[in-house]
């Protein structure tokens, strides 16, 4: 194999890129798979946060001990520093701004971080669980993430959301107040009960609140449990009765030729309003992608702590065991026991696999993958198919790329090549 595409499996490297997932929510949503706990574990007397904060950081210190004896001390040619910190969930914006000030600076002491990095914490709009925007922009944050979902009553009511539409433009206000260097909206569509006319209303209001990005993920309802995610290593967690019970009305109520005229008129839209769809499902302002989410489209190596997390050094990714109660006991035994890294497992990135990876996850971004992927495998069996189908085009500088169409088909082309 020739091209970029001779060395199909990256050496082990150190991470460039470092993802938090904090597992709480004030309450569930039913569509959701994310690892969370939700309820009074997640605020009140009996919360689990600070237990949880105690642990994460063990295993910050545990991870990087490990990185340093494989390539030493961050700041150096062989250990650069990071280039972005993702606190992720469940609800990060739950934590104190004093919580969250020290995971980050743990991070610059135990990782680096480099003068400008992009630092990312998922919120949820609600005034009772969107923390105080300018002390999280004090503690270090450059990027907010609000997860909307959607911006009419009705529809946030129906997907179970607490949080209502004026809720979302507030938010905005006080994280702009605050000087927030980055700002990215999530919306869902193919929302059962949605319209085509209700979604282009929605796209409206979004741009009027002039967010710096925005992710607009079409509603999946995946069954963890079929998939043999949900075990004691699994990296996810069971589906609760009632959810699985919403999911299955919910999937009555999906439409895919909706779905498909509520893309198209995204990318049309957006792209009229000066947002580039740098990727399927992502769509930024110049100088404001997702510089954290791109070193998992490019496949750069990253490292990740918390219950569910996975990580990735160029050859094995790594995941944890999503239940917390496993975490915090080999973090913080009871018994007085030395702490120990969480349950979970690892697999090896073989040949194959990794040339999957590298066709899919290039073809999801607008830059594409170079012409001589379409003479190798795994693309070289399916690429006349795909050129026919109108699915793939060739640009002018040689590169590989999605159609629009091809975007909206783009499961069945990668299903293809696995």
């Amino acid at each position: 194999m020739g091209g970029d595409w001779s060395a199909l499996v990256s050496a082990p490297a150190p991470p460039e890129a470092l993802y938090v997932h904090v597992p709480f929510c004030i309450s569930l949503c039913p569509y959701c798979d994310f690892v969370v706990v939700a309820g009074a574990a997640a605020r009140g007397p009996d919360s689990r946060v600070a237990a949880y904060l105690s642990a994460v950081r063990r295993e910050l210190g545990l991870r990087a001990d490990a990185i340093d004896a494989r390539w030493g001390r961050p700041g150096t040619a062989e250990r650069p520093a990071l280039g972005s910190l993702y606190l992720g969930g469940g609800t990060p914006s739950l934590l104190s701004a004093d919580a969250v000030a020290g995971l980050i600076r743990l991070v610059g002491e135990r990782y680096g971080l480099v003068e400008d990095a992009e630092i990312t914490l998922e919120a949820n709009p609600g005034p009772d669980d969107r923390g105080d925007a300018a002390a999280l922009v004090a503690a270090g944050v450059t990027r907010l993430s609000y997860g909307a979902q959607a911006l009419d009553d009705a529809t946030l009511k129906g997907l179970g959301r607490r949080h209502r539409a004026a809720d979302v433009a507030d938010a905005v206000a006080e994280a702009r107040a605050a000087g927030v260097a980055s700002l990215s909206v999530d919306l869902l569509y193919d929302v059962p009960g949605a319209s085509v006319d209700g979604w282009m209303t929605t796209l409206e209001w979004a741009l009027e609140l002039a967010p710096d990005h925005l992710s607009l993920y079409a509603l999946t309802l995946d069954d963890p449990e079929a998939e043999g995610l949900t075990g004691l290593l699994g990296d996810h967690l069971p589906t609760a009765r009632g959810a699985r019970r919403w999911r299955d009305a919910a999937r009555a109520g999906q439409d895919e030729d909706r779905a498909a005229a509520m893309y198209h008129h995204a990318v049309h839209r957006l792209a009229e309003a000066g947002f580039d769809g740098y990727e399927i499902s992502n769509w930024a302002r110049p100088g404001h992608p997702s510089r954290h989410n791109l070193a998992y489209w490019e496949r750069r190596p990253y490292e990740a702590v918390g219950p569910g997390a996975h990580a990735f050094d160029g050859a094995i990714r790594r995941w944890n065991a999503a239940r917390l109660d496993a975490y915090l006991e080999a973090l913080a035994p009871a018994d007085g026991r030395r702490p120990s890294l969480p349950p979970g497992g690892h697999e090896a990135v073989d040949p194959m696999t990794a040339a999957a990876e590298r066709v899919i996850l290039g073809l999801r971004m607008a830059k594409g993958i170079p012409t001589a992927a379409m003479l190798e495998p795994p693309l070289a069996e399916q690429f006349g198919w795909a050129l026919a189908a109108e699915l793939l085009e060739v640009t002018p500088d040689q590169r590989i790329v999605l159609t629009t169409r091809g975007r909206l088909l783009s499961n069945e082309l990668f299903a293809r090549l696995v």
